[in-house]
């Protein structure tokens, strides 16, 4: 006997999937200002990562050449002339601040522009899509072949074959490029050859491969729709009067046909200058129809803009009838005002402003940053000692950092404690009161000093001393403080 089925049973039952499956989609090539601006920042973004590593910048003997370079087992980072240690770890905290501001001022002027032009998934799928055309063919001829998988011969398994093999050497290269950066490019170019680079060059460069071949060629929208979070953290930051790829309903509706449309036209009836061509859709890279309004797929590339002016051209029409806008102005051209386009707004200038800011922040930090650094632990166990003489001694725990590609003699200078002494433990020094020690070129230096001052000319628990390095041949001077205790 059937029971009767629950509300909650039929609550699921009327749902639909949790996810929807993959449509595969097939972008039409196209011509215009917004796909030759594309080819162009992708050649850009393309010729700055593969080349980069292997760009020199003359750092003086011994140092590393490379202009950029993340030097792991020596913890320093290289940018041309900028050499930072992992104690500057706040430049690069400068740096995401600058490029999170940055982001919002892009999404507050032109949306989703970084996804559609600049963001390295769009760059590598728009690379891959580019041999696929030029392999399989244009999107027709793409859809009709895949129609006839079942028929296929020789001639299209050897397409096939080819278009993958120039995605997997462009997806090696770009695991390959991304490891240079993290050693000298030539000589690991000359490793990997010879199979004599490290194990995890190689996992790196595996790694890497995989995730470009899968993500550019195979998940491509998937990757914009369901896996990145940008377009749900710009919706909460954007506002009416940022310029999104908008249809121009005002202007477009009602739809009909061109044969249709100069009909009505003759009969002095309304109607819209969209012909209904769907040249929009078919150019699409994430197969989304522009005219349903905004969505979650639209990265804002501009491409259904250079398809619809094309149509427009060609039928005699006004270009533009989708483009950079807002709905503010698609109301404003319905009760006859012009549109109105305001890119400097409060919003907008904050942006600038707190980039700006945090920018000659960080420029004015490393234009008066000090190469000499010293930082002082106090030992705790004990904190202080008493000697047979009746004098109080204080040991500390002294690193010195040396910044520059030559060694340098360093005097060491304390203040605070009445008389008292200074010894460095361990090292040789010319002058007894003011010791002397070289410090290696581009490195930590950790010594030990020993603080010895009498009792009674210190009967504070606690006096505050300062420890000051100073460059016997240049003159930086650094210094730290601590505090000299008693029993």
């Amino acid at each position: 006997m059937n029971r009767p089925v629950t509300p909650t049973e039929l609550q699921l039952q009327d749902d639909g999937p949790l996810y929807v499956a993959q449509k595969k989609v097939y972008p039409q090539s196209v011509s215009g200002t917004f796909r030759r601006t594309k080819w162009g920042l992708m050649a850009l973004c393309l010729g700055v990562y593969y080349l980069l590593p292997f760009v020199r910048w003359n750092r003086g003997l011994g140092a590393p050449d490379q202009a950029v370079l993340i030097d792991l087992p020596n913890s320093r980072f290289y940018f041309f002339f900028i050499e930072l240690w992992p104690q500057e770890v706040y430049y690069f905290t400068g740096l995401l601040i600058v490029a999170a501001l940055t982001l919002f001022l892009m999404n507050a002027v032109g949306g989703r522009i970084w996804c559609g032009y600049l963001c390295p998934q769009t760059v590598w799928t728009d690379l891959f899509y580019a041999v696929e055309r030029m392999i399989e063919g244009d999107r027709r001829e793409r859809m009709r072949k895949d129609a006839a998988k079942g028929a296929m011969k020789l001639e299209r398994y050897a397409e096939i074959a080819l278009k993958h093999a120039i995605w997997l050497m462009i997806a090696w290269w770009t695991g390959g490029a991304w490891v240079l950066y993290f050693n000298d490019a030539p000589t690991l170019v000359k490793q990997l050859v010879t199979f004599q680079a490290p194990a995890v060059a190689y996992i790196w460069i595996g790694i890497l491969t995989a995730t470009t071949y899968l993500l550019a060629g195979f998940m491509r929208e998937q990757v914009c729709v369901y896996m990145c979070p940008w377009p749900r953290i710009q919706a909460a930051l954007t506002d009416e009067w940022a310029l999104n790829v908008t249809y121009k309903y005002d202007r477009g509706e009602k739809r009909t046909s061109l044969k249709k449309a100069n009909e009505l036209r003759a009969l002095g009836k309304p109607v819209g200058d969209c012909i209904d061509c769907y040249q929009c859709v078919a150019v699409c890279p994430t197969g989304i129809d522009i005219r349903d309004g905004s969505q979650l797929g639209c990265i804002q590339c501009g491409l259904c803009i250079d398809a619809c002016d094309s149509v427009m051209t060609r039928i005699g029409r006004e270009t533009r009838l989708i483009g950079y806008d807002n709905d503010i102005n698609i109301h404003r051209r319905r009760e006859g005002k012009p549109p109105i386009y305001r890119i400097v707004r409060p919003r907008t200038v904050a942006y600038v402003v707190m980039i700006a800011a945090v920018g000659a922040i960080m420029l004015y930090a490393l234009l008066n940053r000090t190469l000499l650094d010293i930082s002082v632990l106090h030992d705790r166990n004990p904190l202080a000692v008493k000697l047979s003489d009746g004098s109080i001694r204080n040991a500390y725990t002294v690193r010195l950092l040396n910044k520059r590609g030559f060694d340098r003699v360093i005097a060491i200078d304390m203040d605070g404690p009445v008389n008292a002494t200074l010894h460095v433990v361990g090292a040789d020094s010319v002058t007894k009161d003011r010791p002397m020690i070289v410090l290696p070129r581009d490195t930590t230096t950790e010594l030990r000093l020993l603080v010895t001052a009498p009792a009674e000319s210190n009967a504070a628990k606690s006096v505050p001393v300062r420890f000051r390095v100073t460059d016997i041949g240049l003159g930086e001077v650094a210094s730290a403080t601590d505090h000299f205790v008693s029993p």
